[in-house]
């Protein structure tokens, strides 16, 4: 008894470390961005840092999530670590936005099976709702720390080290977490079986109809030729057509249509779509309001969202103290949506003027949000579906979050570059000053060798320069209305989602 809770400890640790390095990626490279943007420039690229390591993930997560069911999850772990570090690597040594943005398509590979099934993992361990929901404290600790140091370590790197050191100090992590992943995890699989072959069609096709959405959106409001447009579109749309005409024949399909019409699951996955749109348009925006529209550096910008990481890791502790002794755990939902939906609400009123304390305040009150939210979805997920299916029902609920995350960074980030370069144009317009159209560039707000040449030119740039600043606050702030927005409508969502119970060892499968 005593050797089996030691190799669980230590698989557990395992998994932290990996989680700690996954955690970290995602919370330093916000604060990182505006300054990778300012070396390398490439504005236009600057969304794509983000959805290029989405997109993969969001096409991996559901391949390993059946591969480990199938053939258990250790040896996807192992691999996963070595490519997400090497990946990483990769990342530090980009010489152009274009290579950081292909760097970033193999890190997310890498990011996705981390991702399915380091959380996967997790229940194989631990069958039991409330057993898993104790270990999962040591998880939410785990990604609460690299939450809660990951943006001061942006920060921090960036100002003092270079950029680089962002994706350099996944290194170490990484091997960390082989060392004990490859020691410790068992290869633990839930059938006697041959293992299932891999539906290649399937996996395919969802690449294809993902692909095509991501890339028309961002192409949407660039100009693009409409014949190249259309094409995308029937591309998209075809694929997905032929997607789920495929998995509803498939005998082993990599997306179980079956669990979209799941009475208990169809609603946890559209909330976790709205979390993965509405935090990744506050952890890669934050940032960029914090350093363009606010003029901070790296530093501060970092130690101001410090505050959203720490408070998500303790939402996530105080819940797994009491949502296992409520007799309507549901409620949780809705309280975490308020204090998200609430701190969203804020961020619209913030401005240069406003005191750094109540800026760490709106930032600490998402993350309380999160923290009652997240945690919630994956353990009403996996106490709903079936025990067989427990990698491909987590898979859907990350890879949802990760469609919406997609969704997010790029639609915000066509809505902020659309709005701000009009806002731009049009404040030149009226100004009569065609010198400043280097301002329609958000770049030269990060940069402070464009700045400075900017200033030096003109006796009116510094004012320019701070209308341009304002009109940047201004489009974040449009975009997060509509954040506000889709966050009310969870409320509904959440309604939707049938009374649940983590007093037994199971829920009843549909």
């Amino acid at each position: 008894m005593e050797d089996s809770f030691r190799l669980k400890f230590f698989a557990m640790l395992g998994l932290c470390f990996v989680l700690i390095m996954v955690a970290l990626d995602q919370t330093v490279i916000g604060t990182a961005m505006p300054t990778v943007v300012a070396e390398l420039n490439g504005f236009d690229l600057y969304a794509w840092v983000g959805t290029a390591y989405l997109l993969t993930s969001v096409i991996t997560v559901p391949i390993f999530g059946k591969l480990g069911d199938e053939h258990g999850r250790k040896p996807f772990v192992v691999n996963a670590i070595i490519l997400f570090t090497l990946a990483s690597m990769l990342c530090g040594m980009a010489q152009d936005m274009l290579q950081l943005v292909l760097a970033r398509a193999l890190q997310g590979v890498g990011g996705g099976m981390l991702v399915i099934t380091a959380f996967a993992s997790v229940p194989d361990l631990f069958p039991e709702p409330r057993e898993r929901l104790r270990w999962q404290v040591l998880f939410s600790s785990a990604f609460g720390l690299a939450n809660a140091v990951g943006p001061s370590i942006g920060g921090y790197l960036t100002q003092y080290w270079g950029w680089r050191w962002v994706f350099f100090v996944n290194l170490p992590v990484g091997l960390l977490s082989l060392l004990f992943v490859w020691r410790y995890l068992p290869r633990i699989r839930h059938s006697d079986a041959p293992p299932s072959p891999l539906d290649w069609q399937g996996s395919i096709l969802l690449a294809l109809a993902l692909g095509s959405l991501q890339i028309f959106i961002e192409w949407l409001p660039q100009g693009k030729p409409p014949i190249e447009l259309i094409a995308l579109a029937i591309l998209g749309i075809a694929s997905l057509i032929a997607l789920i005409y495929w998995e509803l024949k498939c005998e082993n399909p990599v997306l179980p249509l079956a669990m979209l019409t799941h009475r208990s699951l169809v609603p946890l996955f559209a909330l976790s779509l709205m979390m993965g749109f509405s935090l990744f348009a506050v952890m890669y925006y934050a940032p960029l309001l914090f350093q363009g529209g606010f003029g901070l550096p790296a530093n501060e910008a970092g130690l101001l969202v410090t505050p959203l990481a720490v408070s998500i890791t303790i939402g996530s502790i105080v819940n797994g103290r009491i949502v296992t002794r409520m007799a309507n755990p549901n409620r949780m939902l809705h309280f975490g949506l308020f204090l998200f939906c609430l701190s969203a609400f804020s961020m619209t009123r913030l401005n240069a003027a406003t005191a750094h304390s109540l800026v760490a305040a709106s930032m600490m009150t998402g993350g309380l949000g999160l923290g009652l939210l997240m945690p919630n979805l994956t353990l009403f997920v996996q106490a709903t579906a079936p025990r067989a299916q427990l990698g491909v029902a987590t898979a859907m609920l990350q890879s949802t979050r990760m469609i919406g995350g997609m969704l997010g960074t790029a639609l915000i980030g066509v809505l902020v570059s659309h709005r701000y370069a009009a806002g731009v144009e049009q404040m030149l317009h009226s100004e009569k000053a065609s010198w400043g159209m280097r301002l329609k560039d958000p770049q030269i707000l990060v940069n402070k060798a464009l700045a400075s040449k900017f200033l030096l030119g003109h006796l009116d740039a510094a004012q320019l320069l701070s209308r341009a600043r304002a009109i940047l606050v201004d489009s974040i702030h449009a975009s997060l209305w509509i954040v506000v927005a889709l966050l009310a409508f969870a409320f509904w969502v959440a309604h939707r989602v049938p009374p649940m119970s983590l007093q037994h060892k199971r829920q009843p499968s549909e």
